[in-house]
C-alpha cells in the first residue's frame, strides 16, 4: 500500500519520469483525465456548497485528485499534500463554526486523531498477523485527514465508500484477465479512500443543507 512519501517534489518528477517515451501518449490522457475529473469536483464543490465551505471543498477535491493519482501511479502520498488538506481542513472547521472556532478545531482534530489511530491498529495488526505490511504510513496519515474533515457518520460512510470501491476494482481487474492480485500485492488504497473522502464531505454538506 502508500508508503510514507517525503517529498512532494520528488514524487511529481518520479511521476513524470516513470514510463518510456514509448508510452508518453497513454500517460498524458490519463493524467489529462484526473485533472479533469479533479476540476469537475471542485466545480461542484462550489456550484453545491455556497460560500467559504465550498471554496474549501474545492481545495480539497484537488489535493484528493493528486494524492489518488500519486498514490496510484508511485504507492505515495506525500506528507506535504497531508498537511496541506489538513490545514484546509482546520480552516473549514472555522468556517463551520466561527461563533466557536476553538472548539471546532479542537473536535476535528480529535477526530482526525482518533481515525488514524484505528487505522494505526489495522496496519499494526495486520503487520503481526501476515508478517509484512498492509496499510503504509501515506494511508495512516489521510485518515487523520478525512477525520478532520468528516463528522462521525461521514467518516464511517468514507471508509465504506474507499473498502466498496478498492473491492469492486479489484473485481474488476480479475474479471478482465488482468494479472491475479494476490495477498503480497501491493494495492493503492489511498487512490480510493481519497475521492472517498471528497465524496462522503459533499454528501454531508448537502445533507446538512
Amino acid at each position: 500500500m502508500a508508503g510514507d512519501g517525503a517529498v512532494t517534489g520528488r514524487a511529481l518528477q518520479a511521476l513524470l519520469n516513470e514510463q518510456a517515451p514509448g508510452s508518453m501518449r497513454q500517460i498524458r490522457k490519463s493524467d489529462v483525465a484526473a485533472g479533469l475529473l479533479g476540476l469537475a469536483a471542485a466545480s461542484v464543490s462550489i456550484w453545491v456548497v455556497p460560500g467559504a465551505s465550498g471554496i474549501l471543498g474545492a481545495g480539497l477535491a484537488l489535493l484528493m485528485t493528486v494524492i489518488a493519482l500519486l498514490d496510484a501511479r508511485l504507492l505515495i502520498i506525500p506528507n506535504e499534500l497531508n498537511a496541506a488538506a489538513l490545514a484546509l481542513a482546520l480552516v473549514h472547521a472555522v468556517a463551520l463554526a466561527p461563533h466557536a472556532p476553538v472548539e471546532s478545531v479542537v473536535l476535528a482534530g480529535l477526530r482526525g486523531l482518533l481515525t488514524m489511530l484505528l487505522f494505526l491498529a489495522l496496519r499494526v495488526g495486520y503487520r503481526r498477523l501476515r508478517g509484512r505490511e498492509g496499510l503504509g504510513l501515506g494511508d495512516v496519515k489521510l485518515a487523520f485527514v478525512a477525520g478532520a474533515w468528516l463528522d462521525w457518520m461521514m467518516i464511517a460512510v468514507a471508509i465504506e465508500i474507499a473498502a466498496g470501491s478498492a473491492l469492486l476494482a479489484y473485481l474488476g481487474y480479475r474479471a478482465a484477465g488482468k494479472q491475479p492480485i494476490d495477498a503480497t500485492t501491493r494495492l493503492p488504497f489511498g487512490l480510493f479512500l481519497a475521492p472517498a473522502i471528497w465524496l462522503a464531505w459533499l454528501i454531508g454538506a448537502l445533507l446538512a443543507r
